[in-house]
Parts: C-alpha cells; sequence; structure tokens
C-alpha cells in the first residue's frame, strides 16, 4: 500500500490493488498516523471475506457456464430453468456480462435495458441476481449489490371475442383449438393446457380435471363450455387416453416454443397488437365471467386462485355457473349473427 500527498493537497492520499481493483482516493487526513490508520482500515474493508491470494473475479460471461450448470442440475422447476436460461439470453448481450462479478454495482444493473416488457426485462434482473447471490455463495465475491426491479403493470389487454374472430381465420391448429380452449376454461397454457390428458376428460359431467400444478388449489376440475366439447370430441375421436395435444415427437405433449411461433405469426396477420399474448385470454376469461356472475368465488375455483378440493363435486353449484356464463356468450352470438 502506498500512503503519499498531492503536491497542491493538504491530505494523505492511499493506493492499493486487490484482487485487481485498484483503490485509490484522499484519506482526508493531514497528519501521517491518522492517514495510516484510516488507509489501512480501506485496505481492511477491501480484503474483508476472502483471502488476497484466491484467484481474480470471473466475468459475468465467464461465470455464466458454472451457473447454467447449476441451474441444469440443480431440484428447480422446469418453468424455473427455462426462466433463468432466457434471463441469460438477455444478458449476455449487455456490456454487463464482460464485467468481473465483484465490479458490478447497483447503478449497473439499474443502467440495463431490455427489449419488450417489464416482466421481460425483469427476468433478467432477477437471473442476474440469482447469478451473484450464486457467486457470493461459492465464495467469488463478497457483497451482492441491492437494485431495484422494473414496474410491472398488471395485464389490461383481453383476448376477447373480436380477437377470436380476427385470429381464428388466419391461426394453424393447433392454435385455433388453444385459443378457444383458454377463453372457454381460463386455463394456463403451458403448464395446463398443454399437457392436458384424455383420461382426465369426464364428458358425462362435462369437466376437465387438472393436476398440473405446483398448489393445491391449482389442481381442480374445470367446467367444460359446449364449444370446448366439441373441439376435444374432434381432437379425441377414437382415442382413450394420451395427450389432448400431442407433439410431433413420440411420447410428448405440444411445447410453449411451437405454440409461439404460431401465435407471433397469427397475431401479425390478424394485426394484433404486439403486447397481447397468449395469456391474455385466461385474463378475458376471468373478467368475463365475473361480469355475468358477480360470483368471485365461483371464479378463482375455476381459475385456480382459490382453495379447491381435489374431490370437488362434478356437479358442483358454482362450476355449472360458470360453464352457463360461458355457453350463453355464444349463444348471444349465434343470435346476432342469425338475426342480421
Amino acid at each position: 500500500m502506498k500512503l503519499f500527498r498531492k503536491p497542491k493537497s493538504p491530505f494523505y492520499w492511499y493506493d492499493f490493488t486487490v484482487r485487481g481493483r485498484r483503490y485509490r482516493s484522499s484519506t482526508q487526513e493531514t497528519k501521517a498516523a491518522r492517514a495510516g490508520k484510516i488507509a489501512g482500515l480501506k485496505l481492511a474493508a477491501a480484503l474483508q471475506g476472502s483471502d488476497p491470494l484466491d484467484r481474480k473475479p470471473p466475468t459475468l460471461r465467464e461465470f455464466s457456464s458454472r451457473f447454467l450448470d447449476w441451474v441444469k442440475s440443480a431440484r428447480l422447476e422446469n418453468d424455473t430453468q427455462r426462466y433463468y436460461r432466457n434471463g441469460w439470453r438477455l444478458l449476455k448481450v449487455t456490456p454487463i456480462a464482460g464485467m468481473k462479478l465483484d465490479h458490478i454495482t447497483a447503478d449497473d444493473a439499474e443502467a440495463l435495458r431490455f427489449p419488450g416488457s417489464s416482466a421481460n426485462a425483469n427476468n433478467a434482473l432477477r437471473t442476474l441476481r440469482r447469478m451473484l447471490n450464486k457467486g457470493k455463495e461459492w465464495k467469488l465475491l463478497w457483497n451482492v449489490p441491492e437494485f431495484k426491479l422494473f414496474k410491472e403493470e398488471g395485464r389490461s389487454l383481453r383476448l376477447d371475442e373480436e380477437a377470436e374472430r380476427k385470429l381464428v381465420p388466419v391461426a394453424e391448429q393447433p392454435l385455433k383449438d388453444i385459443v378457444i380452449l383458454m377463453r372457454d376454461t381460463g386455463m394456463r397454457n403451458v403448464r395446463e393446457l398443454y399437457r392436458m390428458r384424455i383420461e382426465n376428460v369426464d364428458w358425462n359431467n362435462r369437466v376437465i380435471f387438472n393436476p398440473n400444478s405446483k398448489t393445491l388449489k391449482g389442481r381442480r376440475f374445470i367446467p367444460l363450455s359446449d364449444r370446448v366439447l366439441d373441439v376435444l370430441r374432434v381432437r379425441c375421436a377414437g382415442r382413450s387416453e394420451g395427450w389432448v395435444f400431442p407433439s410431433v415427437r413420440k411420447g410428448k405433449h405440444i411445447g410453449a416454443a411451437y405454440v409461439n411461433r404460431q401465435w407471433i405469426k397469427a397475431r401479425r396477420a390478424a394485426g394484433l397488437p404486439e403486447d397481447l399474448v397468449l395469456y391474455c385470454a385466461r385474463h378475458d376469461f376471468g373478467t368475463y365471467v365475473l361480469s355475468r356472475t358477480g360470483n368471485l368465488k365461483a371464479v378463482m375455483d375455476a381459475m385456480g386462485h382459490a382453495d379447491v378440493k381435489i374431490a370437488m363435486n362434478y356437479q358442483h353449484p358454482e362450476l355449472e355457473i360458470v360453464r352457463e356464463a360461458i355457453n350463453s356468450r355464444h349463444t348471444l352470438r349465434h343470435t346476432a349473427e342469425t338475426t342480421n
């Protein structure tokens, strides 16, 4: 460590390097003894929590290989693994990817900008936060900066009747059927709808049981409207088991990437806004049914947002209310079309 005075400064300055990072500043002291103590405290703070002979911390890009290996091997949900992989995809093209882990500050993180929505940007920032915390856990840095996420607005767009009318003529299968099922059942597309199995459809009672949820309230019976039953009968004709939406890969169900490609193409052809996503169909379901029934508990039960008993009666009166509300929408449309 070097302690010195500048020609035109009354104060002593310190200058030292720890793990490749240079520290140089004024002690704000005019006496050598006190300046030496201040400089010693600064040096101790820089060395805190690690051996000064440790190797230099890697850059974020270098560290990403170890992090992604951990993501792959850790006991994380598939959706969580995809989330972190996508977060790194966004981070790796930013200037921060070339910075050493211990040089990344809150200002650096909050200066980042990403394409798309705030949720997309927060995907990257949450991934960065998790990477830095793993770096601390693996003793590659001492402190993790605290930085703010972007404010996310609630979902306001709805994949409503008009949007469906524009989409269906230009959409390919299975997207056509998926749009109908999401609007009439309120199911989550990736975790629930794409994983539907024929064995869980109760044709007589016109419900489907959804077992694919991380929570008990998500495991629920979902009422099926008349047109959903028509779609399912065509899709499941001649089959008594298996995926409702099978993939071309034997034994697999369709994946999000495949449907998303169809969705982007159809949305563009229909002239719909880019911030309209397929999940907006679920938002439309909840909004419409609540407005028609006024029964918040029925809507929350149907969407998996409240406690739901796994052994719920198939003819539960609240499910009937939801089913009738959905059927009434299409009855009204049919009547209007025939009248005109």
